[in-house]
């Protein structure tokens, strides 16, 4: 499997660049502000094309480049449907201090790109010979979701990844407090979602580096169960 992190943009989220082994296609995951010229390099080296782009969300620091790369290539975009909106109006998706970033840059109202799937109700997708689970993992968004799929490489401790967006990270976990954020949701989703995650599964944020759900649920303060149940 050939899997590539580029951190882009000036909250440095992750984009991810995901091809089973052998293939020639690829699924981009997250990609966020300033990503389509890594993205690109990345698709020139190894020869692959992608088959479609998928999000964790709907935060611009993980869609800003989604239309380019989805319309470049002509594949879809696929969100769920509770944070679409966020793929045209990206502001209504940020606290001030982030809206006001968008306005200096001079960014606005953005476009959709011309092919958009919806994730919701799916618990599978196959795209580009990978079988992703898709598991609605709302609260720091209403339209989060978490992104799963079988892994038999060399590290024996693990068989499964895990793409998180902003739900869950090394030593952390996503903000409830901007639009569309709630802490209550937030907590169930920890309860019935994360933590029901195998320790077997390693986790790849939308920022920071990677860890593995059994350190989560070890050291992780907001996983502990005083936490969850609060």
């Amino acid at each position: 499997m050939l899997l590539a992190t580029l951190p882009t943009g000036h909250w440095q989220a992750n984009c991810y660049v995901v091809a089973a082994p052998g293939a020639a296609d690829c699924v981009v995951i997250d990609a966020g502000q300033d990503a389509a010229a890594g993205v690109r390099r990345l698709l020139t080296e190894h020869q692959l094309r992608p088959k479609g782009v998928l999000a964790t969300h709907g935060h611009f620091d993980h869609v800003a480049s989604a239309a380019e790369i989805a319309d470049e290539y002509n594949v879809p975009l696929w969100i769920h449907s509770a944070d679409r909106d966020l793929l045209s109006e990206p502001a209504a998706g940020l606290g001030p201090d982030g809206a006001a970033l968008l306005k200096q840059l001079g960014i606005g109202l953005q476009s959709e790109p011309a092919r958009v799937e919806e994730l919701d109700g799916l618990t599978e997708l196959n795209l580009a010979r990978l079988r992703f689970t898709v598991t609605h993992a709302p609260g720091h968004t209403a339209g989060s979701v978490l992104l799963g799929l079988d892994y038999n490489g060399r590290n024996t401790q693990i068989n499964r990844i895990v793409f998180t967006g902003d739900v869950v990270f090394a030593d952390s976990v996503g903000r409830t407090d901007l639009p569309g954020g709630d802490p209550k949701v937030m907590n169930r989703t920890l309860r019935e979602v994360v933590l029901a995650l195998p320790d077997t599964a390693a986790l790849l944020p939308g920022h920071g580096p990677q860890t593995t759900m059994a350190r989560e649920r070890a050291t992780n303060p907001h996983l502990q169960p005083a936490a969850v149940m609060a």
